[in-house]
């Protein structure tokens, strides 16, 4: 993996994105057959690298009668990659679940952001490069946990979970004070090289299996032990305005997915390769293909599980509006799909 590059990508995005936030940037209206989307790093991405690779979204679009022109951006961190949305600078974000939940919690009655499509259900490790610790319990103050947006991403929000069920809901964020913010290509060569403060990272693909390929990295939780089995990772979501205003692009969009999650399901090999050239990785076509092959990975575009997060974080407070189905927060596109 080239980190250097990526690293470099990712300031110039952050930088871009502030200067937007700051108003020095100014956001015009987005008419119909333009898309900008943002993605972050790692193989839960894999749809959105197999879109970009196959201009599915053109495709879709001819198909429509429309051209669209895709802006793509990299972005690191639930956090930068909400406040770009709600302040007009992109039109399709992606993230966790929970960040989505957020976002949708916040703008409720406002930009009324909503979650597109599912990106996959895949499994997220926390990893450990301390023989000491076997469980979260075993966590102390003198570990530090890596995550890509601390107290508020995917990774943060399911060790939130897990921490209540173990300490109590009154103290679910138990480990917010040792978990720091850091991409994960930094995060994972920390935890494996060691010797820093970073003695664990809650990962995700492709980065938790290679982590694991060293003797001197352990798994200590899966977000599955969390969520009660199989669950989406990452979803797509857009406020209310750019789904009502833009119906053939968002069309496209969301039919150039589902075309890649067959594309995913049927030829594994060629999803590796798109992914090893999107990425610019130097991991092996074998182990992407493997990865992508897990059993525990599915690349569908229905959410699963997203509503335990739902539930779990308004019953602790960190949502205000109480959902009664997943369906209160996906666009209508969406709920033809076996969602939970």
């Amino acid at each position: 993996m080239n980190y250097s590059a990526k690293h470099n990508k990712l300031k110039t995005a952050v930088a871009a994105f502030t200067l937007i936030g700051l108003g020095l940037t100014p956001l015009g209206a987005q008419a119909e057959g333009t898309l900008r989307i943002a993605q972050q790093f790692g193989i839960g991405y894999l749809l959105l690298d197999v879109v970009r690779d196959q201009h599915l979204i053109e495709k879709h679009g001819k198909a429509l009668g429309v051209d669209i022109n895709v802006d793509w951006r990299t972005l690191s961190g639930a956090t930068a990659i909400n406040e770009a949305l709600i302040s007009g600078a992109l039109d399709v974000a992606s993230a966790g679940v929970p960040p989505m939940l957020t976002v949708w919690d916040r703008t409720n009655g406002k930009q009324n952001i909503k979650a597109i499509a599912s990106l996959g259900s895949m499994p997220n490790y926390l990893l450990s490069n301390n023989p000491a610790v076997k469980t979260i319990a075993d966590l102390s103050d003198k570990d530090r946990i890596a995550v890509p947006a601390a107290g508020v991403g995917f990774q943060s929000r399911t060790l939130q979970i897990a921490s209540a069920e173990r300490f109590g809901d009154k103290d679910y964020r138990h480990f917010d004070n040792i978990t720091i913010s850091l991409p994960h290509p930094d995060a994972s060569a920390a935890l494996i090289a060691g010797g820093s403060e970073i003695s664990a990272h809650f990962s995700s693909p492709p980065f938790q299996y290679q982590a694991l390929e060293h003797a001197n990295v352990h798994k200590i939780l899966s977000s599955y032990d969390v969520l009660g089995g199989q669950a989406t990772f990452n979803v797509l979501y857009a406020t209310e305005k750019f789904h009502n205003d833009n119906p053939k692009t968002y069309q496209a969009f969301y039919d150039a997915l589902a075309e890649a999650s067959q594309l995913v399901k049927n030829n594994k090999k060629l999803a590796a390769e798109i992914y090893l050239r999107s990425e610019d990785s130097h991991l092996s076509t074998e182990l992407v293909q493997k990865i992508i092959s897990d059993p525990e990975i599915d690349f569908t575009i229905a959410p699963e599980r997203t509503f335990v997060y739902a539930e779990k974080l308004y019953q602790l407070g960190v949502l205000k509006t109480q959902a009664h189905s997943w369906k209160d927060y996906f666009f209508p596109e969406a709920y033809n799909q076996p969602g939970s």
